[in-house]
């Protein structure tokens, strides 16, 4: 059992869960369906990869470093993935101006979704 990744993985649902009803509640008066679109996939790969932790958290199989490494990739992609489009959206949605390379931070996030990913199942493989 690894605390990081369940404790990790139990705030990014529970925020998930805020935003999704953030979003559905308010932001759908205030953005256009495209913005309510990219903001509800930020909020859905959040969720997933909150699961992703959680699933992780419980898998006692795993040498503890790698526990760690992949719990780090899954919410650095949580808060890189997630978090540009949640910024995105908002500078979009308020029609303010700046932070244009912010954009660069949603596939960099991705690719660490990736590699979690990758390195997760390349541990279940070595496990017994």
């Amino acid at each position: 059992m690894s605390k990081p990744a369940l404790l990790l993985g139990s705030f990014f649902a529970m925020t998930a869960v805020i935003l999704g009803a953030f979003g559905a509640h308010y932001l759908k008066t205030i953005f256009t369906p495209e913005l309510l679109t990219s903001f509800e996939t930020g909020v859905k790969y959040q969720l997933y990869h909150s699961f992703a932790l959680l699933f992780l958290g419980l898998y006692a199989q795993l040498a503890n470093r790698n526990v760690n490494v992949i719990a780090g990739l899954f919410a650095g992609g949580i808060v890189l993935f997630s978090g540009s489009i949640y910024v995105l959206c908002y500078l979009k949605g308020t029609m303010q101006i700046g932070l244009g390379g912010l954009g660069i931070l949603t596939p960099i996030g991705g690719v660490m979704f990736i590699m979690a990913w990758i390195m997760l199942a390349l541990q279940v493989l070595k496990s017994k």
